[in-house]
């Protein structure tokens, strides 16, 4: 048995052509009915089928609570098929108080908290209903206001926007990532935005600026400062992106710091975790405890205790904000679906005429559809009145006609729906009293009709009565503002030196390039232990709130925080596990000390110059080139300079010359190879025949030690005399026994 596969009804596309499209249409999906709300609701499509099924299922405001398992079931199988957990979720934002400005959903059970939002309970335990605040968008859905369409399944039918009052797309804002494009719309105060929408009704060609006098700016649930400037406000409303900065609200109790609203979106946990390991890391030596004393009344109460009342709070609360959630920065970027339905990001003026121009058609639609029912009632009573008028006559054609109603249309010309309504009276309204009523009722409606006439006629009138609407809408719902505007400077983070306790150290740096920190300025740097192989190379005194700087054999610079230093009573850490010296290279001394502090860089060939620590810091691992080397010099152990007025710099070379000049004759450089201060050849400098062995600065009242072996000299200021010469030359020869000099050093006189 064979079968016959032809192609003829068999479509072909190529592959790109079908991804593109498969994409496109996936994108537009994405776009128009999942992530971006609309202008008109202010909603999303899953959010707008939850309100709209609660609806239906009675749950409104006065109503009992119902599971909210049983709504999600009720979205879900009615109007939107998909996930559950996902159809929640969006439930569940709406119902938070710390999530939407003013909540759609009023949930009761455990519907998370602002320290994890998605800490609530599952949907078979909690109960919800909807909100008053939800009438603004469901009051007037059954007046002819919206457009409908199918289902997913085309058995029922949900409306494609909601009425809504207000513009509920900047009241609660919205957040959404689609494809290609995302949305963040703050939420905003209901006062502000009903008298901008007020002012632009009155006023339609108002400036963004004259709406921006009643909306001065976004207004998140949580509270908290916002510290962007007005006029960098303005320029986000007038584009419709941007960012702006909330700052967390505290205030002094004996005292103590307290936190009483934190930025929206933000884990008060969180916080107190960001400061805890700033704690735990030494860098926050003046918080001294934390605590969360949080609770019913008091949804926000972080305690920070300082120290010690001498602690400067708006220095501490600046370092924090700039270091913590306690500031954060948040993207603005008003995109929505706009009334032509198309995605754009809409600058304020543009978003809140496009919502006029909603609720201008909304209130017509409105009153044209209650217009007709109004017509349609008048024209039966119009019919009942001529059938109470004629009532003996109306009731012989009904006992004797078999076909009635075509005789009473054509014996009264009366119209098909009038002679209906004749047929479907019942006797008990075939009373006298039945007439007054029916003139009563036409006389109402006649003037409910003269008035929605003239309302419809006349775009004053229709204008002053949205106006009058939001106004009432206003008084109802409106609460003052919670995010407080308050202009003021970035905040800025404390120097890391001030953030660690200021105590002497001693640096100490092997012969291998192992660093540690010992406690103190009375320590033996050579009685400590070292590695086999290894020994003490050098050792600098200062203090763990300064910074270090370590010079290699090339005469580069590295800089690092004496505080993050291993402890002595260890063996220390290798420099090369913090910094990247060049290949080969080692490290020949370190400094401390204040950014001012001086010291002489010098090289074996008898060049060197006088220089600031501060000029030496380097911000990278790889260090800062310093100390310019001639060729076949090496580098010498930098040198502290006490005054370079009064102090005296002496160099001994390879022979046993010393050379004592004025520190005053050495320049000072930031970087570079400096002058000669003592002459060496350079071909005994290549042959390593002649060099400089040891340099050293002596204060005024100070005395230099030389030392030679196990044998030692002390030079007094009056001694160096002898050894004072012309920068540049070799000097003259030390006494016999000290010629070959291991190092110099310095002592007090």
């Amino acid at each position: 048995m064979t079968t016959d596969t032809t192609l003829e009804n068999i479509e072909t596309l190529p592959l790109h052509a079908f991804t593109e499209k498969a994409y496109l249409d996936y994108s537009m999906y994405v776009i128009l009915d999942r992530a971006l709300p609309h202008i008109g609701d202010g909603l999303k499509p899953v959010q707008r089928r939850i309100v709209y099924a609660m609806s239906e299922l009675g749950l409104s405001a006065r109503a009992k609570f119902k599971k909210s398992a049983r709504t999600v079931g009720d979205v879900l199988g009615k109007f939107h098929p998909h996930g559950d957990s996902a159809c929640y979720e969006a439930m569940v934002h709406m119902a938070q108080g710390f999530s939407f400005r003013y909540p759609l959903v009023d949930g009761q059970g455990n519907w998370g908290s602002t320290d994890d939002p998605k800490s609530f309970a599952a949907m078979r335990y909690t109960e919800a209903r909807l909100t008053p605040f939800s009438e603004v968008l469901l009051a007037e859905l059954g007046e002819g206001t919206v457009n409908w369409t199918a289902n997913f399944d085309g058995t029922l039918q949900e409306p494609l926007l909601l009425p809504a009052r207000l513009p509920a797309v900047l009241l609660n804002g919205a957040t959404g990532i689609a494809v290609g494009m995302a949305t963040d719309i703050p939420p905003h105060n209901l006062a502000e935005v009903s008298a901008a929408a007020i002012h632009l009704l009155d006023n339609p060609k108002a400036g963004l600026e004259q709406l921006c006098e009643h909306i001065q700016g976004p207004d998140y649930p949580t509270g908290g400062e916002i510290i962007t400037p007005r006029d960098d406000l303005q320029a986000i409303y007038r584009s419709g992106g941007g960012s702006l900065r909330i700052r967390a609200r505290f205030e002094a109790d004996q005292g103590d710091i307290i936190v009483t609203e934190l930025p929206y979106q933000v884990s008060g946990n969180k916080v107190l975790e960001q400061i805890a390991g700033q704690m735990a890391a030494k860098k926050l030596p003046m918080v001294a405890d934390l605590r969360d004393e949080s609770d019913h009344e008091n949804p926000t109460r972080l305690v920070i205790v300082p120290r010690s009342n001498r602690i400067d709070t708006e220095a501490l609360m600046s370092h924090l904000f700039a270091t913590t959630d306690l500031e954060r920065s948040y993207r603005v970027n008003m995109n929505m679906i706009g009334l032509d339905g198309r995605p754009a990001v809409k600058d304020l003026r543009t978003l809140l005429g496009e919502w006029l121009e909603f609720r201008l058609a909304t209130v017509t639609r409105r009153l044209q559809h209650r217009l007709e029912k109004v017509l349609e009632r008048l024209h039966l009573l119009e019919g009942l009145m001529i059938a109470y008028l004629n009532i003996d006559e109306v009731i012989a054609i009904i006992r004797h006609e078999d076909q009635p109603k075509p005789v009473l249309m054509s014996r009264f010309a009366l119209s098909d729906r009038q002679a209906e309504a004749i047929l479907d009276l019942k006797l008990r309204h075939l009373a006298r009293l039945e007439e007054m009523k029916i003139r009563g009722e036409q006389d109402a409606l006649a003037g409910e009709r003269d008035r929605l006439q003239k309302t419809l006629s006349s775009k004053a009138r229709l204008r002053t009565l949205v106006k009058q609407e939001i106004k009432t809408d206003t008084e109802k719902y409106a609460d003052p503002r919670r995010s407080l505007l308050v202009a003021r400077t970035a905040a800025q983070a404390l120097d890391e030196a001030a953030l660690v306790p200021s105590e002497p150290v001693t640096v100490v740096l092997s012969e291998k390039g192992w660093v540690r920190s010992a406690r103190g300025h009375d320590i033996d740097p050579l009685g400590l232990s070292y590695k086999a192989g290894d020994g003490f190379l050098a050792a600098a005194c200062g203090r763990s709130n300064q910074q270090l700087v370590f010079l290699d054999s090339t005469g580069r610079a590295y800089t690092l925080a004496a505080h993050s230093l291993p402890s002595a009573r260890g063996q220390g850490e290798p420099l090369t596990g913090r910094f990247n010296p060049p290949d080969g290279a080692t490290f020949v001394g370190v400094m401390a000390g204040e950014p001012d502090s001086l010291f002489l860089l010098a090289s074996d060939a008898g060049y060197g110059f006088i220089t600031r620590l501060g000029d030496m810091m380097a911000r990278t691992r790889s260090g800062k080139a310093v100390l310019s080397l001639p060729k076949h010099a090496r580098v010498l152990a930098p040198v502290a300079v006490g005054d370079p007025q009064s102090d005296r710099i002496a160099a001994v070379n390879l022979q046993g010359q010393m050379l004592v000049i004025p520190a005053g004759e050495v320049p000072r450089l930031n970087r570079g190879k400096g002058i000669k201060i003592q002459n060496v050849s350079s071909k005994k400098l290549a042959s390593r025949e002649e060099y400089v062995v040891a340099i050293a600065s002596v204060p005024a009242d100070g005395a230099l030690v030389i030392h030679a072996g196990k044998r030692h000299l002390t030079l007094k200021s009056a001694d160096l005399e002898t050894y004072l010469g012309e920068r540049g030359r070799k000097g003259i020869k030390l006494p016999r026994g000290l010629q070959r000099v291991d190092r110099l050093s310095t002592e007090e006189s």
